[in-house]
C-alpha cells in the first residue's frame, strides 16, 4: 500500500503528510471525531510524489484490476501523462487506449461512449482531472468494474469521492459512482498544470467554510445528519493555503502538496459521509446553475473557478444573515408549473422533485420560524467559529489571481443574480440560499 506518508526516496516534500491522515484512513486507524471509532475508506492506495515517472506500473501492480486495462484520457491529458502511463502499464498486461476529445463533457452520452470503448477491459485507468475522472468513475460503477486515477491537475476535489457530477437530460446531478482503488498524484505534473486549473483547485477548496456553514444550518433547522469528520481532515492544511496562495504558482512542491492533500481529503470526506454534503452546498448549486443555463456561446470555465466566485457570494450571504436579527420565514409559494415555465418542462419537473422536499407549507414555516427565534443566538455561536470571513476569502483569491466576479466567469450580473436566486431549486439541500429567500431578504441574493 502506498500513501502520502511514504513518499519514496526521491521526494523532497518532507512534510507531505503531517499529520498522516491519508495513511491512517487507508490503514483504518483514523479515529472519527464524532464517535471515536476508526474509519477505513474503500481506496486501497494513494501516492502523492514529487514524480511518478518510472514507478507507474509499481503503483498499479498490487491492485486487483485484472490484466486488460483501458487507459482513458483526452487529447490534452494524453500528451501530459496518458501516453507515458499506457506505455508503462503495458508490462502488466494488455492496454487499450481511449482518447476523448479535449472538449468532452461529463454527460450521460459521453459516459455511454466510454462504457462502449472500454467494454472488453477488466478495469479503467483514468488519466486526467474533473471530466475524465467523473466519466470513468461513473462508467466503472455502471459496469461493476474497478478503476484507478492518475491525476493531472489540482483542479477539483473529486478524485477520492464516490459521486460523480454528470449532466442528465440537461440537469447536472451528483450521482453515486465507484471509489477508485488507487489515486496517484505527481506533484511535478500538478505544478506544471495551467495556472487556471490550479486556481480552480484552490477555489474548490475554499468552499469548505461555506459548505460547512450550510450543512450546520440544516442540522439546526431540520435535524439533518451532520459530521465533523470531513472538516477535521482538512484542518491541518487549510491555514497554509489561506496564508500563502501565491506559492502554488512558483513551483513550491510543499505548497502544492498541501493543495493535493486538501483535494484528496475533501474527496475522502464525501466518501465517509456517503454523499457530497461536506463539500457541495449553496456555492455548488450556484455553479451548477451556471453550468446548466449559461449562454451556449460562453467560453469554457473550470468548475473550481465558478465555485470560487460562488463561495465568495455564499460567504457574504451567510455573514449578512448571521449579522442580522433572527429571520422569520414564510411559506413557499412557487409551484411546479412555475418551475416548468422558469426552466423547461423536463428540468422544471426534475427541480420540483428536488425542491418539494424542502418546500415550506404555512404550518412548516410557522414551526420553523419558532425554532429559529428560540435558537438563533446558539446557532450563530455554533456556526461562526469555523467560517472564513468573506474578506479573507477575497484576499486569498485576489493574491492567487482567482476570479471573484460574474464577468470573470463569463456571465453577466443579471444572469448571475438569477443563478443566486434560482439555484436553490436544483437540489433538496436546505442552505442559506433557502433561508434568505424564505425570509424575504432578496437583496442578499443579488
Amino acid at each position: 500500500m502506498t500513501c502520502t506518508g511514504r513518499l519514496g526516496p526521491q521526494s523532497t516534500v518532507a512534510t507531505a503528510c503531517s499529520p498522516n491522515s491519508i495513511g491512517a484512513l487507508l490503514d483504518g486507524t483514523w479515529l472519527d471525531p464524532d464517535d471515536g471509532q476508526p474509519i477505513r475508506v474503500p481506496v486501497l492506495a494513494v501516492a502523492i510524489e514529487r514524480s511518478l515517472a518510472g514507478i507507474e506500473a509499481e503503483l498499479v501492480r498490487p491492485l486487483p484490476l485484472g490484466r486488460r486495462l483501458a487507459v482513458v484520457s483526452d487529447a490534452n491529458t494524453s500528451q501530459v501523462a496518458g501516453t507515458r502511463i499506457a506505455r508503462a502499464l503495458a508490462s502488466l498486461g494488455e492496454v487499450l487506449t481511449v482518447t476523448l476529445d479535449s472538449g468532452a463533457h461529463a454527460d450521460a452520452a459521453t459516459v455511454q461512449r466510454v462504457r462502449t470503448a472500454c467494454a472488453t477491459a477488466d478495469a479503467l485507468v483514468a488519466v486526467g482531472s474533473g471530466t475524465i475522472n467523473d466519466l470513468c468513475k461513473y462508467a466503472a460503477a455502471k459496469d461493476g468494474k474497478p478503476y484507478v486515477v492518475f491525476a493531472t491537475a489540482p483542479s477539483m476535489n473529486g478524485y477520492t469521492s464516490m459521486n460523480a457530477a454528470i449532466t442528465v437530460d440537461g440537469h447536472k446531478k451528483s450521482l453515486p459512482a465507484a471509489a477508485p482503488l488507487g489515486v496517484f498524484i505527481d506533484l511535478a505534473v500538478f505544478a506544471a498544470a495551467p495556472a487556471r486549473m490550479i486556481r480552480a483547485g484552490l477555489g474548490d477548496s475554499l468552499c469548505r467554510s461555506t459548505a460547512q456553514a450550510d450543512w450546520r444550518l440544516s442540522r439546526h433547522l431540520f435535524g439533518t445528519d451532520y459530521r465533523e469528520a470531513p472538516f477535521a481532515l482538512l484542518a491541518a492544511d487549510e491555514p497554509a493555503l489561506l496564508a500563502a496562495p501565491e506559492a502554488l504558482f512558483g513551483g513550491d512542491l510543499d505548497a502544492m502538496g498541501a493543495l493535493a492533500r486538501t483535494l484528496v481529503l475533501s474527496g475522502f470526506g464525501m466518501t465517509i459521509c456517503r454523499g457530497s454534503y461536506p463539500a457541495s452546498q449553496g456555492e455548488h448549486l450556484i455553479s451548477h446553475y451556471v453550468d446548466m443555463f449559461a449562454p451556449v456561446d460562453r467560453p469554457a470555465y473550470f468548475h473550481g473557478e465558478q465555485v470560487g466566485v460562488a463561495t465568495l457570494t455564499m460567504a457574504r450571504i451567510q455573514e449578512a444573515m448571521l449579522d442580522g436579527p433572527a429571520p422569520r420565514v414564510a411559506a413557499t409559494s412557487i409551484s411546479r408549473e412555475a418551475l416548468r415555465h422558469r426552466f423547461s418542462d423536463e428540468i422544471g419537473d426534475s427541480c420540483w422533485n428536488e425542491f418539494a422536499v424542502k418546500r415550506l407549507s404555512e404550518q412548516a414555516a410557522a414551526e420553523l420560524s419558532g425554532r429559529i427565534a428560540d435558537n438563533w443566538g446558539a446557532m450563530c455561536t455554533d456556526l461562526r467559529p469555523d467560517m472564513i470571513p468573506a474578506a479573507t476569502l477575497a484576499d486569498t483569491m485576489a493574491r492567487a489571481g482567482c476570479p471573484q466576479t460574474p464577468d470573470e466567469i463569463g456571465v453577466t450580473s443579471d444572469f448571475y443574480e438569477r443563478a443566486v436566486r434560482d439555484a436553490r431549486f436544483l437540489r433538496d439541500r436546505y442552505t442559506f440560499l433557502d433561508l434568505a429567500a424564505d425570509a424575504g431578504r432578496p437583496t442578499l441574493l443579488s
